[in-house]
């Protein structure tokens, strides 16, 4: 029987990570706290329930091969300091992305299983009401931003949209399985109405892949889904190191024009620009964290001028092209394990539920080859709130999986 004070904890930790995308509606680089205090809450419940038991959940996905993986990526990063010509801008880098990284994988681990009755809901019409108000907010030309003082363009929804994103389809999936239908067609329809009115471009893409990823594995074949989704995948790191040079070789002018708020020239031109340095020095890279100025690593003075000049911009935008940069071959390889052991992961899952991360992880994949820096701890927060609710649709409300062994996650 469970005690009052863990359920307590569990019910605060529920609803501050069921609040998630409504949190970063208002404040656009909130998930990292938002993520942490629910990892928090949900960490103190399973060590005042349980310690022993909390520790093994904990430690029992690290055994497996992806743990392994896993461990062995981020363990390649650190070690890529050593050679990091800014230490401190990789350990800054590191002190952002690391303690998101663990908060996100206590609340998967930790959450599942263990959330009071209709939070799903709740979580439901939190995303609803974040949805509807950035969609808004947007056709009325931001009046709230207007009003607080604070920054007035239209990009300031943009990481709220790509959680809402990445949180809707497994959280729908929930829905789904509890029977309340009209609750998960709202949740989607609220969130593709808010993805197609922002300006992101990369939502709208990561909508599209990882609707069509999720539309495949429900119409093909088991291994024919994975089998593209690997595809997918394989092409995704193979191809970075040289995206920019095919993307100018092969993209017309037109469609630079018809892509001309994206910024599409300047971004093949990034994308040279880092597939130049990749190509410089493929073994190790410059180190981990160094993208944010990675114009005045050694590297960048084997390049043209004209190839630094567009390495000054922070990221190369793709962040399977960023791990080339920063950890070389190696990092790059360690990635492509872990990505097909998720795989392996998720075909060991029932098919329902790998439907939905297949989808999941299309919408991911897409949306990290074209946006933002590999180690942004808000996009890692996002990530660690979806995965906890595609986990929580398989799992009972004694944490374990329902009809089969639990896949490592």
């Amino acid at each position: 029987m469970t005690s009052p004070s863990v359920a307590r904890l569990r019910g605060a930790g529920a609803l501050v990570l069921a609040a998630l995308p409504l949190v970063m509606a208002a404040a656009n680089r909130s998930s990292p706290a938002v993520i942490g205090l629910a990892a928090l809450l949900f960490l103190a419940a399973a060590l005042v329930e349980d310690r022993r038991a909390a520790w093994t959940a904990l430690a029992a996905p690290l055994r497996t091969p992806a743990g392994g993986a896993a461990l062995a990526f981020l363990a390649w990063g650190l070690v890529s300091i050593a050679w990091s010509p800014f230490p401190t801008l990789s350990w800054r880098t590191a002190g952002e992305f690391g303690p998101t990284l663990v908060a996100a994988y206590c609340a998967a681990r930790l959450a599942p299983g263990r959330m009071p009755p209709g939070m799903a809901l709740a979580a439901a019409w939190m995303l609803g009401l974040a949805g509807l108000y950035i969609v808004v907010d947007l056709a009325a030309d931001l009046p709230v931003q207007k009003a607080l003082g604070t920054r007035v363009a239209y990009f300031v929804f943009n990481r709220p949209v790509l959680t809402i994103l990445l949180v809707a389809g497994p959280l729908a999936a929930v829905l789904l399985r509890r029977g309340h239908r009209w609750a998960a067609g709202l949740v989607v329809l609220v969130s593709v109405a808010a993805i197609l009115r922002s300006v992101s471009g990369a939502a709208a893409l990561g909508l599209g892949a990882g609707a069509g990823m999720a539309l495949a594995a429900r119409c093909l074949p088991r291994r024919a889904g994975l089998g593209l989704a690997g595809a997918g995948l394989a092409l995704a790191v193979a191809l970075s190191p040289v995206e920019g040079d095919l993307l100018h070789r092969l993209m017309p002018e037109a469609a630079h024009e018809r892509l001309i708020q994206s910024s599409s020239r300047a971004r093949v031109a990034i994308a040279r620009s880092f597939g130049a340095a990749v190509a410089a020095d493929p073994w190790r890279g410059a180190g981990y964290g160094t993208a944010g100025r990675f114009a005045w690593t050694p590297v960048a003075d084997t390049l043209a001028p004209d190839w630094r000049r567009m390495l000054a911009v922070g990221h190369p935008h793709n962040s399977f092209l960023q791990v080339w940069a920063e950890l070389g071959i190696v990092g790059a390889g360690l990635m492509a394990a872990l990505l097909f052991l998720t795989l392996r992961s998720i075909a060991a899952m029932p098919r329902f539920q790998a439907v939905t991360a297949l989808g999941l992880l299309g919408a991911a994949a897409a949306v990290a080859f074209v946006e933002h820096g590999a180690w942004q701890a808000w996009w890692v927060a996002g990530l660690g709130g979806a995965v906890t609710w595609l986990r929580e649709g398989w799992m009972r409300e004694d944490g374990l999986a329902e009809g089969r062994a639990e896949p490592a996650a």
